[in-house]
């Protein structure tokens, strides 16, 4: 198959959505199929062509420079030159997927979209997601499949676009199993550990204000931020405000290298998303697979890890002492022994694969 995959940002930066496209795009390839990605750079030089792992990426400008609304025009002449027969839109939330979708449209080629629901620092980008679904029911209506990674999404997004059920199919992300194999190597001082992008909305700062009741609790107790992005410098200067500087480290691991990720959870006692908003967490469910304890915002995709009873939650805006007060509990309770239920990788691109050759089979009748 011509795979043509369109996302708004390069697939090697940190993030779920991410992590995903290359995942999945270096499997496709590997299993004899022509991919492309397609993506915008709203910081860098661009354009550019880049051949990894067996699949192509075009990086192409996106506007305004220094923003994340991904305003890219080259997608009109590139999705057409791709040649592709099918279109995987990944994400919704800029401005790359409805004119992704609509170029398809006009070049009667079949697409799919992937939602990957998420937050956002911007309080009213929040508020907005919403309308951006709504804006884009036309588009989406007109989708061959829109693909959930978390069966809240079939029913909060069905319910508000009046879709009905066999318009999406449930896919959730994949997990490297490398996460599951071997034991826990919690030799040393007590960790939490915050993962993600370095964005007000991802909670890290919850955390960090959360610490100091960890540390009447567990003196020896260590924090580790890890990622990357423009919030580094408030989450250091917080921790210096409270007096815990030293107890915390900000670091981060190359999305390209999730053994390093892996031995790194398995050095973790307790894992903390704290998010206001994530539909499949990869991130907290590889945390799980490691044995980690999990403490989680009651929201979205959080909730349904904590309903499965893989992970502790907490209200979003529950205080700080509270919130360290359950982290101070985890942190004494031995590794999870009960492993969650997971998609590898290898699975999860093979029911795209499915998903798209059903969809070809069907428009090629």
């Amino acid at each position: 198959m011509r795979i043509l995959v369109v996302t708004p940002r390069d697939p090697r930066t940190q993030g779920g959505v991410e992590r995903h496209v290359t995942e999945v795009a270096r499997r496709h390839a590997a299993a004899g199929h022509q991919v492309t990605v397609l993506c915008g750079d709203a910081d860098g030089e661009a354009p550019r062509t880049e051949r990894r792992e067996g699949y192509e990426v075009r990086v192409l400008p996106a506007h305004p420079r220094g923003r994340d609304w991904f305003l890219v025009p080259a997608l009109w002449r590139e999705v057409r030159r791709a040649d592709p027969e099918i279109v995987h839109v990944q994400s919704y939330h800029t401005l790359v997927p409805p004119l992704a979708m609509l170029r398809a449209l006009t070049l009667r080629l079949p697409y799919v979209l992937t939602f990957h629901g998420g937050g956002h620092s911007s309080g009213l980008r929040n508020r907005a997601r919403r309308a951006q679904r709504t804006v884009q029911r036309p588009l989406l209506a007109r989708a061959a499949r829109l693909v959930a990674v978390a069966r809240f999404e079939i029913e909060e997004y069905g319910r508000e676009l009046r879709l009905g059920g066999e318009h999406f199919a449930l896919i959730p992300n994949g997990t490297d199993l490398s996460f599951a194999a071997g034991a826990p190597e919690r030799s040393g001082p007590p960790t939490v550990a915050s993962v993600g992008r370095l964005e007000r909305y991802k909670g890290h700062h919850r955390v960090i204000e959360a610490f100091p009741t960890v540390l009447r609790h567990h003196p020896e107790a260590r924090l580790q931020i890890v990622g990357t992005g423009p919030y580094e410098g408030e989450l250091r200067a917080l921790a210096e405000r409270l007096g815990i500087g030293a107890r915390v480290e900000i670091t981060s691991v190359p999305a390209d290298r999730p053994e390093a990720m892996a031995a790194l959870l398995r050095r973790v006692s307790v894992f903390a998303l704290l998010s206001e908003f994530e539909t499949h967490p990869i991130a907290a469910v590889e945390a799980a697979a490691a044995g980690c304890r999990l403490v989680v915002a009651d929201v979205g995709g959080t909730r349904e890890l904590a309903a499965s009873g893989f992970a502790r939650s907490v209200p979003l805006d529950a205080p700080a002492e509270e919130v360290g007060e359950v982290l101070a509990e985890e942190l004494e309770r031995p590794p999870q022994a009960e492993r969650p239920a997971t998609l590898g990788w290898d699975e999860c691109a093979g029911l795209l694969l499915g998903l798209y050759a059903s969809i070809l089979e069907r428009t090629n009748v």
